[in-house]
C-alpha cells in the first residue's frame, strides 16, 4: 500500500478490462486517478464505487484520437489535482487479420487509436511533466511488437509505441520524463477473452505458453504500477515483457 501515495495519474481506456484493474490498483496505491475513456457510463461507474470506497478518482470523456479531448483532460487533471505525474496509454483495440484481408479503413483505425493515440497522449502529458520536474509514461505495446505474432495492422501499431516509446525516453530523460513500454502476451479481457473460447485456438494459444496458463489484467496491472512507482526511477526506455514466457520460446 502507498506505492504511488501523493502522486497523481491519467489512465486513457481506463473503464474497463486492463485499464480498470489499473485505475483501481493506482487508486489502491495511494494515487489520485483520472479515468479516461469513451465509454462514459462504464466510467462513471467505476468512479462512483471508487469513492464509495473512501478513493479519490474523476471520470473524463476521453477519445484517444482527438487532440482536444487529450487537452481537455489534461487540463482537468491539472485544475482538479494540481499536477500530473503519471501516463498510462492504455486505450487500443485489436484486429486479426492478414495484410491481404485487412482493409485501408481498417489499417486506419487501428493505427490511429493505437498508434496516433499514444503519440497524442504523450505530446499533451509532456508540458506538465516537464514544469512539475519529471514524471512516469507506460505504454501498453503487445508481444505482437516483439514477435510475428498478431494482425498485421495491429503488430504494426503495437511496434510504432515501442519505438516511439524508446525515442520519448531519450528525447525526455534529461527532463526527469521516464517512458517504457509493457508487452503483455494473452490477457483475459474483454477484447481477446470471445477470441480465445474457442477451443482450438484456446488450446494452441496455451501450448505457445511455457507456463501453461493466460495472463489476468492484475499481472500486466502490478507491472504498471512499477513502472509508474518510484521504485523505477533509473528504468526508462524499456520493455516489460509479461506474457508467460512466449517470446523465450
Amino acid at each position: 500500500m502507498g506505492r504511488l501515495s501523493g502522486k497523481v495519474a491519467l489512465i486513457s481506456g481506463g473503464a474497463r478490462g486492463q485499464g480498470e484493474a489499473e485505475v483501481r490498483l493506482f487508486v489502491q496505491e495511494g494515487a489520485k486517478v483520472v479515468c479516461g475513456d469513451i465509454l462514459d457510463d462504464e466510467g462513471e461507474k467505476l468512479v462512483a464505487n471508487i469513492k464509495a470506497s473512501g478513493g479519490d478518482a474523476l471520470f473524463t470523456h476521453l477519445d484517444v484520437t482527438s487532440q482536444s479531448d487529450w487537452a481537455e483532460a489534461v487540463q482537468l487533471t491539472k485544475v482538479t489535482y494540481g499536477k500530473l505525474d503519471i501516463l498510462v496509454n492504455n486505450a487500443g483495440i485489436a484486429l486479426r487479420k492478414t495484410a491481404t484481408e485487412t482493409t485501408l479503413e481498417e489499417w486506419n483505425q487501428v493505427q490511429n487509436i493505437n498508434s496516433k493515440g499514444v503519440f497524442l497522449g504523450t505530446k499533451a502529458v509532456i508540458p506538465t511533466m516537464r514544469s512539475s520536474g519529471g514524471g512516469s509514461i507506460i505504454n501498453i505495446s503487445s508481444i505482437a511488437a516483439l514477435i510475428g505474432i498478431g494482425g498485421s495492422a495491429y503488430s504494426a501499431s503495437k511496434g510504432s509505441v515501442r519505438l516511439l516509446t524508446k525515442s520519448t525516453a531519450v528525447q525526455y530523460g534529461p527532463e526527469g520524463i521516464r517512458c517504457n513500454s509493457v508487452h503483455p502476451g494473452f490477457i483475459d479481457t474483454e477484447m481477446i477473452r470471445p477470441w480465445l473460447s474457442e477451443a482450438d485456438i484456446r488450446e494452441e494459444r496455451l501450448k505457445m505458453t511455457p507456463l501453461r496458463i493466460f495472463g489476468y489484467v492484475k499481472d500486466v496491472a502490478y507491472g504498471v504500477l512499477y513502472l509508474a512507482s518510484d521504485e523505477a526511477r533509473y528504468v526508462t526506455g524499456s520493455e516489460l515483457v509479461i506474457d508467460g514466457g512466449i517470446t523465450a520460446a
